[in-house]
């Protein structure tokens, strides 16, 4: 069937499995959005208020359902404004196809009226990125943009479509899905060592991260932690992969991390860590992690074996796939010694905040009573700052897939947009958007796109009135030199929340805030609700970069 190019789009998306798509209209891209006009009610797209807003939106989609995130932007400015949200994607391994428009073919590389060369651009924050120089190519393009996405370590694919291109006709035939290509061969010699290693150990560890979501291990990877009884430690993104309150769960290991996770990992005579990268904020000092163990690593990509960690024994393959293979060779332990000393560690040196004097406001439990008056079933969104790590440190998660942050880049104002992706994927599921005053600042024309769609995100806003984390090694390595970081802003959020249409509340007690979360919950449309904090409250424990926990700041 002859189909012109922006049809042929709309038609390879639907045979995808696309419903919703987010994203900006612009001139490079008027043909895209007239088929979509015809195309709305079969794939749903959600204007955001600017073009990063909708980049973290389609992030947040695939984090919270596993499935490809899909964003559209006009060229020029349209298209640098994702480069964020590529990026973010990028460093966290989400799978996402980023759809740009650019100004006609035969105006490429003549400076034209808002053309930018975004491939080059974004070549070291993708997987692939395409630019589409004939119709014929363009539905074949999509199709191998969606396997790149999805297939090995998943991540973000880029192409860019001239206008010319999405005007001209061409013949298009339906086809199926695409698949996942298969990962790499296991070798099951490798597997056999490793059992052998873990039914031998006296003192292991497993270390997960992100890898054990993107590959849906999580259920193959706790039956083997329940079967060996192998206390366990996670990543900032393995969070959920071990249910709140399971008692092997350590908690975060690292910065931030709890003691004794980090004391178990000094004390361990085998790590196993699975889809995991060792970054600088899990093993602070490398050259004295886990300095009395052999170390295993599995994950899909082989360039993060021997990258930032010296490995006894790596396995390339997917984790799912190493983990159900690995199984049956796993003897069922019971490792009572072991167990008792890591009780003793949780008894004796771990960190615990201080509770609630005069019921002024306290960040973990703000984070409790979100979960007390909402459930454990919400999905959890952060920014970046002191209020992610105590999101992260005093969070609920009962699965993966329900706590979203940035990782590995770090990107303030991640979380309205993620939070968007997250409630366009799950209607009726209650979103939580945990966020600071500094990061609020960064997206929050995004409220305008929640109250636009109706999508009932509740923003709990720790206002400390500082650029908080900034301020915290200001405060303990800059003997107090608080350069910036306090920005004197007199944001009034109530107002600025009515203003957008949305409903604000401002709380500084717990049974304020216990209340209005009540009330956030039974609205249909966003609520913000602004939480005031001390701006000397500090996120501990903390590893001061480069050292290692014998230098832990607990006070």
């Amino acid at each position: 069937m002859k189909m012109n190019g922006s049809q042929i789009l709309m038609e390879t998306l639907m045979e995808q499995g696309v419903d919703t798509i987010f994203g900006y209209p612009g001139g490079a891209v008027l043909n895209i959005y007239d088929a979509l006009y015809d195309y709305k009610d079969r794939i749903r797209h959600i204007l955001t208020a600017h073009e990063q807003g909708a980049a973290h939106a389609a992030d947040g989609y695939a984090r919270s359902t596993g499935k490809v995130g899909v964003v559209l932007a006009t060229s020029g400015p349209g298209a640098t404004n994702l480069v964020t949200g590529i990026a973010t994607a990028f460093m966290d391994s989400i799978p996402m196809v980023a759809i740009t428009g650019n100004v006609s073919s035969h105006l490429l590389g003549k400076d034209s009226f808002q053309e930018i060369f975004i491939t080059g651009i974004t070549m070291p924050i993708t997987k692939h990125n395409f630019v589409v120089r004939d119709v014929h190519d363009l539905a074949p393009t999509i199709r191998r943009a969606f396997q790149i996405a999805i297939s090995d370590r998943p991540g973000p694919v880029l192409v860019d479509i001239p206008k010319d291109i999405t005007a001209e006709f061409c013949d298009y035939e339906k086809m199926p899905p695409v698949k996942r290509r298969e990962a790499t061969a296991i070798d099951f010699s490798q597997l056999e060592e490793v059992a052998k290693m873990l039914n031998e150990s006296q003192r292991p560890i497993m270390l997960f991260g992100g890898g054990v979501v993107s590959s849906n291990a999580f259920g193959s990877v706790r039956e083997l932690m329940r079967k060996s009884n192998i206390p366990s430690c996670r990543t900032l993104m393995g969070t959920g992969v071990l249910p709140y309150g399971d008692p092997l769960n350590m908690g975060i290991i690292g910065m931030h991390g709890s003691v004794s996770s980090s004391k178990a990992v000094q004390r361990a005579d085998l790590l196993f860590a699975v889809g995991v990268r060792f970054s600088d904020r899990v093993a602070t000092n490398t050259s004295n992690f886990a300095r009395n163990a052999k170390i295993v690593h599995v994950d899909i990509d082989p360039a993060e074996h021997n990258k930032n960690v010296t490995l006894d024994l790596s396995i390339v393959g997917d984790v799912r796939e190493v983990v159900e293979h690995l199984l049956p060779l796993i003897e069922t332990q019971e490792r009572r010694d072991w167990l008792d000393e890591i009780d003793a560690f949780h008894r004796d040196v771990e960190y615990r905040p201080q509770g609630c004097q005069g019921c002024e406001l306290k960040p973990h439990l703000i984070i409790q009573d979100v979960y007390d008056v909402l459930g454990n079933d919400i999905i959890m969104t952060t920014d970046v700052g002191q209020h992610q790590i105590w999101a992260a440190q005093y969070t609920q998660a009962q699965d993966p897939r329900k706590f979203l942050t940035s990782g590995g880049l770090g990107t303030m104002g991640f979380g309205y947009g993620a939070s968007v992706g997250a409630a366009a994927a799950f209607p009726g599921t209650k979103v939580v958007h945990i966020t600071g005053d500094g990061s609020f600042h960064m997206n929050l024309n995004e409220l305008s796109t929640s109250v636009s769609n109706e999508l009932p995100i509740i923003t709990v806003l720790f206002n400390n009135r500082v650029l908080g984390m900034v301020y915290q090694w200001q405060s303990s390595f800059y003997r107090n030199r608080y350069s910036f970081t306090q920005p004197e802003r007199k944001t009034d959020y109530v107002a600025l929340a009515k203003a957008f249409g949305a409903n604000g509340v401002r709380c500084d007690s717990h049974e304020e805030l216990r209340e209005a979360l009540k009330e956030a919950g039974e609205r249909l449309g966003p609520t913000v609700i602004e939480c005031t904090l001390a701006a000397g409250e500090r996120v501990l424990p903390m590893i001061p970069s480069g050292l290692t926990i014998d230098e832990v700041i607990i006070e």
